[in-house]
């Protein structure tokens, strides 16, 4: 992962941009990847740059998705956009995935995109890779049985000093838009040592990344991501910040994940129309917050206003919406305090 994220972070790459010489540069490094790690790419064209296919087939004709862009902004002057936590070590971990079920037999099959232009201004123009992909899409979208998007995955979740079981969050939202989804996630979320995946619901946040195009289509989706750190889109955000043992370990979980959503039963991961699940949000901000109250005082009076937002839900979870705002507070207050 080391030597793919380095790679993607070159001055050869130069931050890339869709597009671009170092765009292009990034697209062959990716393709490289995996078919070092035995798969066979394909390109898929789009407006600005290219989508990076790769599959594993299954047994039947039914697919789980593994996502994660490659592109960054690019250049300005002499500041290079290096992009290592956004989003050079999603794609290495969605490389070591695929190394790891590349010669599975699986009942689904699996579909690694490394996708191009998800930053802006594409994410903005309805040109994003992701959404090109949900246009022309390389199986029928009605065999996509989940979508698992990765973004901001390489930190650590706090500065130094955070508790370690802090810092090796990782949230997953989006799993209550699906049945069966959050009970699996919530088996495996201290599964693996060295992360501890915490559910929260897919609107405790604006949409940020690839799963958008996904979920307008109502396919299930699964979003990973360790919000935003404080090299967030800045030239300091290098290789030299990202957490090698949480990649890892992530890695390892993502892997044991896609493998049992693989093998699930039932014939089709059915889409959830309308769930909400603001009490996994409340849930994970209240476990943070009282680990947090040693060393981050003001955690106390958050856990205190959570708990009370918690106990307002009703039996399906779900707030009141005039009290959501709260929620969203909450949440911008953890993410702000800890980057």
């Amino acid at each position: 992962m080391r030597r793919l994220v380095d790679a993607l972070c070159s001055d050869e790459c130069a931050g890339r941009a869709p597009g671009t010489r170092g765009g292009m540069a990034a697209r062959r490094i990716v393709m490289d990847a995996f078919r070092e790690a035995g798969l066979t790419p394909v390109e898929q064209k789009i407006a600005v740059g290219a989508n990076v296919l790769a599959t594993v087939p299954g047994t039947t004709d039914r697919w789980v998705m593994v996502a994660a862009h490659y592109d960054h902004l690019g250049q300005d002057g002499p500041d290079i956009f290096r992009g290592a936590d956004d989003n050079a070590a999603a794609v290495a971990i969605l490389v070591e995935v695929a190394r790891a079920l590349a010669r599975e037999k699986l009942k689904r099959g699996v579909i690694f995109a490394a996708f191009d232009a998800e930053e802006p201004p594409h994410f903005l123009q309805n040109t994003m890779g992701s959404q090109e992909w949900v246009r022309r899409p390389s199986v029928p979208l009605d065999r996509v049985d989940l979508m698992v998007c990765m973004d901001l995955v390489g930190h650590a979740f706090g500065p130094p000093g955070t508790p370690e079981d802090v810092r090796q969050t990782l949230f997953a939202l989006g799993a209550e838009r699906s049945a069966g989804t959050s009970a699996h996630v919530d088996a495996l979320s201290r599964a693996v040592p060295g992360v501890v995946v915490r559910r929260a619901d897919a609107e405790i946040i604006p949409p940020l990344s690839d799963y958008e195009a996904f979920w307008q289509k109502e396919i299930p989706f699964l979003f990973l991501s360790c919000a935003h750190g404080r090299h967030y889109h800045t030239p300091q955000d290098t290789p030299a910040w990202l957490d090698w043992a949480k990649m890892d370990a992530t890695a390892r979980w993502l892997e044991r994940f896609v493998r049992e959503t693989c093998a699930r039963q039932e014939p089709r991961i059915a889409w959830s129309p309308g769930a909400r699940d603001d009490a996994s949000s409340l849930r994970t901000l209240i476990e943070i917050g009282r680990s947090l109250a040693d060393v981050l005082p003001p955690a106390i009076e958050g856990v205190a206003v959570a708990s009370a937002l918690l106990a307002a839900c009703d039996r399906n979870g779900r707030l009141p919406e005039s009290r959501r705002p709260q929620l969203q507070m909450l949440a911008r207050m953890l993410e702000e305090g800890l980057a």
